[in-house]
């Protein structure tokens, strides 16, 4: 993880019966990054029966790749997983610029920003 890195966790609940179908938007919204975002860095995605949900972790090269990635990529998708799924917190962690959060909100997502304070990631020096 670099220093201009950004992560965004998040959580979709799925609508009753629709929980397949939010994760075939997601598996066109991660083959999307792969296929057409360099700066998205990683991207996983977790699923829990139990809860009805998909959990997202999205690692961006940079505030650049967060933005075309919102631009791009959500914005097109989001109006299609609001009909299977409600959107949870959004985290952000990283230096992400007042536009850009601008941006989220205007999205209508709940988002929170958080700055790093410090840390370390052994698998990146």
């Amino acid at each position: 993880m670099h220093p201009q890195s950004i992560t965004v966790v998040y959580k979709w609940t799925a609508n009753p019966g629709k929980l397949a179908e939010l994760r075939a938007i997601y598996e066109q919204v991660t083959t999307a990054m792969l296929e057409h975002e360099p700066g998205a860095v990683a991207v996983q995605i977790y699923v829990s029966e139990s809860d009805n949900a998909l959990y997202v972790r999205d690692e961006f090269a940079d505030a650049n790749a967060l933005g075309f990635h919102l631009q791009h990529t959500a914005g097109p998708h989001f109006p299609q997983l609001l009909e299977v799924a409600r959107p949870g917190t959004f985290l952000f962690f990283g230096d992400v610029p007042e536009e850009l959060q601008q941006g989220a909100l205007q999205m209508g997502l709940q988002a929170e920003f958080a700055q790093r304070v410090t840390g370390f990631d052994r698998a990146n020096p």
